[in-house]
């Protein structure tokens, strides 16, 4: 097992009477890009902030890196790398400027090669203000792992982006992930959790309602499995022909569709209907829940 960069244990956060993280625990191990979902006002952005070292729990424990946060913030620094969603930058400094001002705080040599990469090498003279929100984001994840952390933390890293600069931040990250560095992913994109965390939590209202690898929390719950077929003599498009496992049913163009809560029983009996009928299948298409199905299940009607 690779080493626990981040530990949290029965971590709390209130504010008031307002009880925002509700006693929550769980490990990120090295190497590790561990996504962090949830709701509006779910817990996800005091977790980070206490993981952050920006405010001090009310209960529990937090390690980053073996550092304590809130009690050794001048340690944490250097540990960690921050993207937030918002850039935080005065309006009026460059794109060098800044770089060079993040470097120097950190003691390392300006990473003018990630203005570069992240396509920003022509506005590294062009005020903050005057970018771009893309290219703000750009620049933000820029500073945050240009002294590179052990540790990083992205906040909806992809908000604003477009195609071409989400597919190499997402390159980025797996580049980082393959040297190590341990990273949290909080966003509200389902698609892009599923794709690039080894691991997610899923938080409701304070409490952590689901903890596992993507693949694992779309086999749980309700969630039905789609089942598209289209046959050369079209055999299935009569809704008449009833099928095991199959909760509904309907047709979309030259496609009989079922969802199914057992696509092992449904799929067979398809299948041996299909050549009863001396007829051949032209394509048979099966598409899991994904992740935004299973958050939504969660997130709307609770844990299962």
């Amino acid at each position: 097992m690779s080493k626990v960069m981040i530990d949290v244990v029965d971590l709390c956060k209130r504010y008031g009477n307002y009880v925002a993280v509700d006693n929550i625990s769980f490990a990120v191990h090295e190497g590790e890009i561990f996504g962090l979902l949830g709701p509006n006002g779910a817990g996800k952005t005091s977790t980070l902030e206490s993981l952050e070292g920006l405010r001090i729990p009310d209960g529990g424990a937090v390690r980053v890196a073996g550092v304590n946060p809130a009690t050794e913030p001048h340690r944490l620094r250097n540990l960690i790398g921050v993207q937030l969603q918002s850039g935080g930058l005065p309006a009026s400094i460059t794109a060098d400027e800044a770089m060079k001002l993040f470097c120097a705080y950190h003691g390392v040599a300006p990473r003018f090669d990630l203005l570069e990469r992240l396509g920003l090498h022509g506005k590294r003279h062009v005020e903050f203000q005057g970018l771009s929100t893309g290219q703000q984001r750009r620049l933000a994840l820029a500073l945050a792992v240009a002294h590179d952390p052990p540790v990083l933390f992205l906040d909806e890293p992809t908000a604003g982006l477009d195609v071409a600069s989400r597919v190499e931040l997402h390159s980025l990250m797996r580049e980082l992930k393959e040297k190590g560095t341990t990273i949290i992913l909080a966003t509200h994109d389902m698609a892009e959790a599923e794709e690039m965390s080894d691991r997610v939590a899923i938080l409701l209202q304070g409490k952590l309602v689901a903890l596992d690898t993507p693949l694992a929390i779309t086999a749980t719950g309700a969630g039905l499995t789609k089942i598209s077929v289209n046959t050369k003599s079209s055999t299935l498009l009569s809704n008449h022909h009833r099928f095991p496992a199959v909760s509904q049913q309907t047709v979309k163009e030259d496609y009989a569709i079922y969802f199914s809560v057992d696509i092992g029983q449904t799929v067979a009996a398809l299948i041996s209907f299909v050549q009863s009928q001396n007829d051949a299948l032209i394509d048979l298409r099966v598409e899991r829940p994904s992740l935004e199905d299973r958050f939504l299940e969660l997130t709307n009607g609770g844990a299962k």
